[in-house]
């Protein structure tokens, strides 16, 4: 299965590069020839019944024979003397960070050779370490691209994609955090204060929902949204809420929540005390109803959510069967 981000492909396959290849009883004459006669090529791989055994790079081979005694040692014998027997060889839909992580791992004398690609073991050809390196950063930019500028985490097309594959799976809680109050913080102490709690919040559910399988976005503002593949959903919320709960207060001047006097412009444009964040946290699970349509999901949090914040303080709901439209 070929994995994509947006239009750009992520897998090695994708970049693979046909070249010659030899078997192992070719003599290095004939080497010497393939080299002359194509002088773009970087390198020989040596198969073997259809599997990479073994790679001949330029470099390497010339090094070899032009040592005091190489030509006359190595030139009539056979190509697997000056073959490099342990080469990178990846499969096919190995993904290219991967790939470049363990190229990179490589002793410096081997950094820049070709990664060999094979396919069902079967040899399918080589990708430069240009290449390679020329495609990690188109996917690191294409990447970055969906990411939420200030959290760094997936933003709203990662986050559709990961609802429409949602609507297939088995077990799924779909949890939307959203913060309480968060615009009349924003008045009181400014944006640059406010992107401070948008921080913490992102490290605090990063800490607290992020495990393996499991997913969180960033829509926008102070929403937030994760996916986990369970219904073990009431003690993540009770750790999130008790932590945010505990720590929202250091965001605050002493004196405005002590203030019982002060007053702020409220989200209907009246003035009111002062109240602190709160969160709220709409579950909606697929555990007694399965959903066909992403737009169901969204429409059926969105309902939840809506009844959330009419609770005072930090809370959490889950929708396991009852609609609350």
């Amino acid at each position: 299965m070929v994995t994509n981000i947006g239009e750009v492909t992520t897998n090695i396959g994708g970049i693979v590069k046909k070249v010659p290849f030899i078997n192992p009883f070719v003599k290095n004459k004939e080497v010497d020839k393939l080299f002359t006669d194509n002088p773009n090529i970087r390198g020989l791989v040596v198969v073997h019944h259809e599997k990479p055994v073994a790679h001949i790079t330029r470099t390497h081979f010339y090094q070899k024979i032009g040592t005091l005694y190489g030509y006359n040692l190595y030139m009539g014998r056979e190509s697997k003397l000056l073959a490099k027997n342990d080469p990178l060889i990846v499969d096919y839909y190995q993904s290219i960070t991967e790939v470049s992580r363990l190229a990179m791992e490589r002793e410096e004398e081997d950094l820049y050779d070709d990664v060999i690609v094979t396919k069902e073991e079967k040899f399918m050809g080589v990708v430069s370490i240009r290449a390679l390196l020329m495609k990690f950063v188109e996917i690191q930019v294409e990447f970055a691209s969906f990411l939420n500028p200030l959290s760094n985490l997936p933003g709203n097309h990662l986050i559709n994609q990961t609802l429409a594959k949602a609507v297939s799976m088995e077990q799924f809680s779909l949890l939307y955090f959203d913060l309480d109050y968060f615009k009349t913080y924003n008045d009181l102490y400014g944006f640059n204060k406010g992107d401070q709690i948008l921080l913490h919040l992102t490290d605090l559910l990063k800490r607290h929902v992020l495990h393996n399988g499991d997913f969180l976005g960033h829509i926008g503002g102070d929403d937030f949204m994760a996916l986990v593949p369970h219904y073990n959903i009431e003690p993540i919320c009770e750790d999130i809420i008790t932590e945010f709960d505990e720590t929202i207060a250091d965001f605050y001047n002493p004196k405005h929540l002590s203030d019982s006097k002060l007053k702020i412009k409220g989200r209907l444009g009246e003035m009111e005390n002062l109240s602190i964040m709160s969160l709220s946290i709409a579950v909606l699970t697929n555990k007694h109803r399965q959903f066909e349509k992403v737009e169901d999901i969204s429409n059926e949090v969105a309902a939840i959510k809506r009844y959330c914040k009419k609770i005072k303080g930090s809370c959490y709901i889950i929708d396991n069967s009852d609609s609350f439209s």
